[in-house]
């Protein structure tokens, strides 16, 4: 590691993970593995602007230090063989976890008896009943915590990686920080309930670093990543949260979870 933190050491790329919607990589930097996003891989989208994922990458990790959570894996914005983009720690998920899911309308009853949260019902691609269900555990609120003020607008279940450990890490916060609302997760089965003091206590935590103006702080690490408006909105969420000290529900008339979910 250099003095930032950021890895020292050539980029040498092991292959591309084709399952993601942009050029994303699998590499190396000495004996540590990452993952590989350049900005030049990005592809446009209507709603944010271009080339700017792999920045709002690098401030979802600046934001979960800040939070004390550990949700995002570390992350840094460096050069790599396609020029400059983001580089995050590879974790590696634990094979027999699954946070959330699509169960047959039949399942319902019992995951709900196992203290599962429901989600929403649908149908499949059959035109078959289905509900989506997540975990109920405290590394998934703190997820969802995590997402309220990211504004994540991309929180699928396949971005949600169970760790052996228990723990759960969110991956590809690309879609984050906008200034307007944007929230579309499949974690919205705490809708309403209050926060936890540690929750509310971490939602300060992030407020305070935003209004410092030291060198290190959350607020002058997220101004070199984001525009001054995106700043201010990641305070409104934060003043929001702690006067209604609830988990909010989704805004009306605009899409609550991505698709597909998975």
């Amino acid at each position: 590691m250099g003095t930032t933190g950021v890895p020292d050491g050539v980029l040498e790329l092991e292959g591309r993970i084709v399952s993601a919607s942009n050029a994303t990589f699998r590499g190396s930097i000495g004996g540590t593995t990452v993952v590989y996003k350049p900005l030049v891989g990005e592809k446009p989208l209507w709603d944010f602007p271009d080339r700017t994922l792999a920045r709002r990458e690098v401030a979802a990790f600046c934001l979960s230090e800040a939070l004390g959570f550990g949700v995002v894996p570390a992350t840094w914005l460096r050069d790599g063989p396609f020029g400059e983009g983001m580089v995050q720690l590879w974790c590696e998920p634990s094979p027999g976890q699954v946070p959330a899911q699509l169960v047959a309308t039949a399942d319902a009853p019992r995951l709900e008896q196992d203290g599962w949260r429901r989600v929403l019902d649908g149908v499949d691609e059959d035109d078959e009943p289905v509900s989506l269900f997540h975990e109920d555990s405290a590394a998934l609120r703190r997820m969802a915590v995590f997402d309220v003020l990211a504004n994540n607008a991309d929180r699928k279940i396949g971005h949600i990686l169970p760790m052996v450990d228990g723990h759960r890490v969110g991956v590809d916060h690309g879609l984050t920080f906008h200034g307007e609302p944007k929230l579309r997760t499949v974690l919205w089965g705490w809708v309403g309930e209050p926060l936890s003091d540690g929750e509310l206590d971490a939602v300060r935590r992030v407020r305070g670093g935003l209004d410092s103006g030291e060198d290190g702080s959350l607020g002058s690490s997220l101004g070199g990543l984001l525009t001054p408006a995106e700043v201010a909105a990641v305070a409104d969420r934060c003043d929001r949260l702690l006067s209604d000290g609830v988990f909010p529900g989704p805004v009306p008339g605009l899409p609550a979870v991505p698709w597909p979910v998975f």
